[in-house]
């Protein structure tokens, strides 16, 4: 396939390292090369199968404005915008392109959600809940996208709001940890990413998965699919 890679920070180099590996065909562009969306015209984007976006919450709604305009696929790793899901679905919807978005690529952390929603059940015996997350310093969202899905997915399934507590030190690449306290015992969860290879390749077979379908999809609900 033709990739277009949107974003060369840390998560974004290692997707395309896998896209090439994967033997798609990347191309990379560069925040200064696509200010506001307008590297991304109808005429621009030519062959691309897919856009995969890696890139800052408020970068991430232009870019995919842009590629729905010009009915490109696309996947999104950036978190931070969700304010805008439903505005955006719309255009999803009425255009007819394929627009596939999550908190993180991990199939490890996607385990880890299934896990944790079986264990929200303990909210309804007496266990007070906690989400802690641990990421890279220059990180720009706080929670984290990931936290906020757990937060959302233990709600679901225990009928309440645990509270986030965010740290933001060195280089951390991404630690989640769920605990549920009792008096008799506690019951701990814990994600530790050692790189971002699973986040990057993830992401790439979402893209993969993506490709010449229609619709908006959350990468949570159809992981297993890929």
């Amino acid at each position: 396939m033709n990739l277009l890679i949107l974003g060369r920070g840390k998560t974004g180099s290692v997707v395309a390292e896998v896209a090439r590996a994967r033997r798609h065909h990347v191309r990379v562009l560069s925040a200064n090369n696509n200010v506001n969306g307008g590297g991304l015209l109808p005429e621009s984007l030519g062959a691309t199968d897919v856009v995969i976006d890696f890139t800052t919450p408020g970068t991430a709604v232009s870019n995919a404005e842009a590629c729905i305009r010009a009915n490109k696929n696309i996947v999104i790793g950036t978190t931070g915008w969700y304010d805008q899901l439903p505005r955006l679905k719309e255009m999803v919807l009425a255009s007819k392109t394929g627009f596939l978005y999550g908190s993180n690529f991990s199939i490890g952390i996607n385990l880890f959600l299934e896990i944790a929603a079986t264990a929200a059940a303990a909210l309804k015996y007496e266990y007070s809940g906690q989400i802690f997350e641990r990421h890279y310093e220059n990180k720009k969202d706080a929670p984290s996208g990931t936290a906020l899905t757990m937060q959302k997915v233990v709600r679901e399934t225990g009928g309440e709001t645990v509270e986030i507590t965010s740290f933001r030190e060195g280089d951390a690449i991404g630690m989640h940890e769920l605990v549920f306290n009792s008096a008799s015992d506690r019951i701990y969860l814990c994600h530790d990413a050692k790189s971002r290879q699973g986040y990057a390749e993830g992401a790439v077979r979402a893209a993969e998965w993506i490709a010449g379908k229609t619709g908006f999809f959350e990468f949570r609900q159809v992981w297993r699919d890929l």
